[in-house]
């Protein structure tokens, strides 16, 4: 791609499905998004109290059809009108993952169309060009989820330094944990996130980890031991339990050493933009606290709406297009990488 008209033609259908959304997108220029349909498959694993990767993989094999069709139905185009289709091919649960990728090298098998292979995490952190016009690399990047917790330079489009990253569990990850412990239930951000606004975040101290060897990693086992003992601790007292005061003072916990981590990395690495991205980044108080912390630093904050913080697939097609643009092809041998890290090669 050597001229201008044909950087603005290039369109990508995304597919998504590296745990328990099925989603397809279409994405011109690696900022509009033409069309987004996700599948949520929420409603279903709340009855188990989590994701049965068993289940995810069977009902994206249901839903994968009909997402891509009418992703490409929304965004009026023909698949002969695709410049190229993208897929997460990892991190994730490997039966989810593998039902994508099977299902975009079809597509472009049978299209004629080039292939692209794209890192779920990466997706997150491109979410954030889609309504932020002006945010250009290099910035840094706090991405949370329920399986990874990040904190990462992103020096140019597709160039990454991760800084800091969870030593146990990720953010997301105890929030379900701890939410499942007090009786909320499945999924458990987003109602610790609600069920906080009626407690006091200062009532229980739960502790902060900090990791010795590295100031920008992060560790929420401890935490989420503490929230256990606490309310193993009433039980035996007979002490009943706030659920509202337990949920606002973890969610407390966690923003705060999410926040501080984030601003000691602005400060030494001298930047002006942060972004935050990820399932977790929705969280209202994790939103307003980093806002906050960003304006006493001078620096400008970015965050994508709540509806690009969870997954969906017009994140993958954002970080394809800067791939495609780089000349990145992947052949009909593109395989689903469950452990995939940040910055490796597929």
């Amino acid at each position: 791609m050597n001229t201008k008209e044909e950087i603005r033609d290039v369109r990508i259908l995304a597919i998504e499905s590296s745990c328990d959304e099925t989603a397809a997108a279409v994405v011109e220029n690696g900022r509009d998004v033409l069309s987004n349909v996700i599948y949520s498959q929420i409603d279903l694993h709340t009855l188990y109290g989590g994701v049965v990767p068993e289940i995810a993989s069977r009902k994206h094999i249901e839903k994968i059809n009909q997402v891509v069709k009418k992703a490409l139905a929304d965004a009026g185009l023909s698949l002969e009108e695709i410049t190229a289709v993208a897929v997460t091919c990892g991190p994730g649960l490997v039966g989810a993952l593998l039902v994508g990728v099977s299902a975009a090298k079809a597509i472009a098998f049978a299209a004629g169309k080039p292939l692209v292979g794209v890192h779920h995490i990466e997706g997150h952190i491109c979410a954030n060009f889609i309504e932020n016009r002006d945010l250009e690399p290099p910035f840094l990047c706090l991405v949370v989820s329920g399986g990874h917790s990040h904190l990462v330079m992103v020096k140019d489009y597709g160039e990454y330094e991760i800084l800091g990253r969870t030593r146990d569990d990720a953010a997301g990850e105890a929030f379900d944990k701890v939410a499942r412990a007090i009786g909320l239930g499945y999924p458990g951000g987003p109602k610790i996130d609600r069920v906080s606004d009626q407690g006091d975040p200062e009532a229980i101290a739960f502790p902060r980890a900090k990791i010795v060897d590295n100031v920008y990693d992060f560790s929420f086992s401890g935490l989420k031991s503490a929230v256990l003992n606490y309310l193993n601790g009433c039980q035996m007292k007979g002490i009943e339990v706030n659920q509202a005061d337990v949920a606002a003072s973890f969610q407390k916990a966690v923003v705060d050493v999410l926040v501080e981590h984030s601003m000691e990395a602005v400060r030494r690495y001298g930047v002006d933009r942060f972004a935050v991205a990820g399932g977790v980044a929705s969280n209202s108080h994790l939103r307003a606290a980093l806002e906050e912390a960003c304006r006493e630093q001078g620096v400008r904050f970015y965050r994508p709406s709540p509806v690009y913080c969870t997954d969906n697939a017009a994140m993958i097609g954002v970080a394809a297009y800067h791939e495609y643009r780089k000349g990145v092809r992947h052949g009909w041998d593109l395989n689903a990488v469950p452990n995939l890290k940040l910055g490796d090669r597929v």
